[in-house]
C-alpha cells in the first residue's frame, strides 16, 4: 500500500509516544515537589514546636528562679537610684569604691529608719484598732441584715433540693495553731531574709564595677552589632532611671496630698496612711483599689458618709490625675507603652512573681520594648507594645 506522505514531507509526530515519554517525568517532578513541600512543612512545624518548648522552658525557669531574679532586679533598681550620688563623689576626690560603700551604708540606714518608723506606726494602729470594733460592728450590721434578707428571700423562692434526704456528716478539724503557721512559713521567710541580705552586696558591686560590666556586656556582641548594643543598654538605663525618679516624685506628691486630706478628715495615723495610700496608688490599674483600703479601714467609726465619699473621690481623683496627666509627662516619655501591653504585663508577672511582679512588670516590659526596637526581626512586636 502506497504511503500518503508527499516527497520531502517529514513524518507526523507520534503524540502517543510523546505522552508516554513525558508522563513519567511529570510524575517524578510532582513527587519531588510534594516531598519538598512535606519537608518544608515538617521543618516549619518543628520550628514552631521548638519555639513553644523554649517559651515554656523560659517561663518555667522564671518561676523556679523567682527569688534570684527578683533579688537581682531589685538590686539593679537600687543601683540606678544610688548611681547619681556615687557618680558625683569622685569629683570631690572620693574614689568610686569608697563612694559606693558610703551610698550603700546610707541606703541601709535609711531603710532601717523607715522600717522602724512604719513598724511602730503599724503596731500602734493595730493596738488602737480594737477600740473601734464596736463602731465597725455597727457599721457592718446593716450590710449583714441586707444579706440575711436576700438569703431568706432566695430560700423562699428556690425549693430545697435536700428534702427527704439524710443530712451529710461534716467533719470538723481543729484550727491551725499560730506555732504551726510560723513553722510552716519559716522556710520561705528564711529564704526571703537571705535574699534581702544579698541586696546590699549586689548593689555595692554593681556600683563599683559599673563601667566594667557595661563594656563587657557590649563586647559580648559581634563588632558590627556593638554600637546597637551600646545604644540599647544606654536607652534601658535612661528608661529605668527616669522610671524610678518619676515614680518617686509622683509618689511624694500623692503622699503629701493624701496626708493633708486624711488629716483634715480626722483619720488616725493620717501621716502613716497617707504615705501608704500615695505610693500604693502608683501601681497601674490595681493601685486605686489598694490605695482606698487603708484610709477606709481607719476611717470606719471616725468619719461619716460624707467623709467616706471624700476619701473615695480624693484617692480615685489623685490616681486618675497622676496616671493620665503627670505619669505620661514624667515617665511616659521614656516608656511609650500602650495600656493593653501594660495590663497584660502586670497579669503575667503577677502570676509568675506575685506582688513583686506588679512592681517590676512596667520596667521589664519597657526594657523588652527597647530591645525589640533595635532588633530587626522583633520590631513588629516592639511596635505592638508601643503606643
Amino acid at each position: 500500500m502506497a504511503s500518503d506522505r508527499q516527497p520531502g514531507q517529514s513524518p507526523a509526530p507520534d503524540h502517543n509516544t510523546d505522552n508516554h515519554k513525558t508522563d513519567p517525568d511529570l510524575a517524578a517532578t510532582n513527587a519531588v515537589i510534594e516531598e519538598a513541600e512535606i519537608l518544608h512543612a515538617s521543618i516549619k512545624a518543628g520550628t514552631v514546636a521548638q519555639i513553644v518548648v523554649a517559651v515554656i522552658a523560659v517561663i518555667g525557669l522564671l518561676y523556679l528562679l523567682k527569688l534570684v531574679m527578683v533579688t537581682t532586679l531589685v538590686a539593679i533598681l537600687l543601683a540606678f537610684v544610688l548611681e547619681p550620688l556615687v557618680g558625683r563623689l569622685p569629683r570631690i576626690g572620693i574614689p568610686r569604691p569608697v563612694g559606693a560603700l558610703l551610698a550603700v551604708v546610707l541606703m541601709i540606714t535609711l531603710a532601717g529608719a523607715l522600717t522602724y518608723f512604719f513598724y511602730n506606726r503599724a503596731v500602734d494602729f493595730a493596738t488602737q484598732l480594737p477600740k473601734y470594733s464596736a463602731k465597725i460592728r455597727t457599721a457592718l450590721s446593716d450590710v449583714r441584715m441586707q444579706a440575711n434578707k436576700i438569703e431568706e428571700s432566695t430560700r423562699s423562692v428556690i425549693p430545697s433540693s435536700n428534702s427527704g434526704k439524710q443530712p451529710v456528716a461534716v467533719e470538723l478539724k481543729q484550727a491551725t495553731g499560730l506555732s504551726h503557721v510560723i513553722s510552716a512559713g519559716s522556710g520561705t521567710l528564711g529564704e526571703v531574709l537571705l535574699a534581702i541580705t544579698f541586696i546590699p552586696f549586689l548593689v555595692y558591686f554593681m556600683l563599683t564595677w559599673k563601667d566594667h560590666v557595661h563594656l563587657s556586656t557590649v563586647r559580648l556582641f559581634p563588632k558590627e552589632h556593638r554600637l546597637v548594643a551600646h545604644r540599647t543598654v544606654s536607652r534601658i538605663s535612661e528608661m529605668i532611671r527616669s522610671f524610678i525618679a518619676g515614680n518617686v516624685l509622683i509618689g511624694v506628691v500623692n503622699a503629701l496630698v493624701s496626708t493633708v486630706i486624711f488629716w483634715l478628715l480626722g483619720i488616725p495615723y493620717f501621716y502613716f496612711l497617707g504615705v501608704i495610700s500615695g505610693f500604693v496608688s502608683l501601681i497601674p490599674y490595681l493601685g486605686v483599689f489598694l490605695a482606698v483600703l487603708p484610709p477606709l479601714a481607719a476611717g470606719i467609726g471616725v468619719v461619716n458618709k460624707t467623709g467616706i465619699a471624700v476619701i473615695l473621690v480624693s484617692v480615685i481623683g489623685l490616681h486618675v490625675l497622676t496616671m493620665n496627666a503627670l505619669y505620661p509627662k514624667i515617665v511616659g516619655k521614656r516608656l511609650r507603652l500602650n495600656p493593653l501591653a501594660v495590663a497584660l504585663s502586670l497579669l503575667f508577672w503577677a502570676w509568675i512573681w506575685g506582688a513583686m511582679g506588679l512592681l517590676l512588670a512596667v520596667p521589664l516590659v519597657g526594657a523588652t520594648k527597647i530591645i525589640c526596637d533595635y532588633v530587626d526581626s522583633l520590631r513588629g512586636f516592639g511596635a505592638w507594645l508601643g503606643e
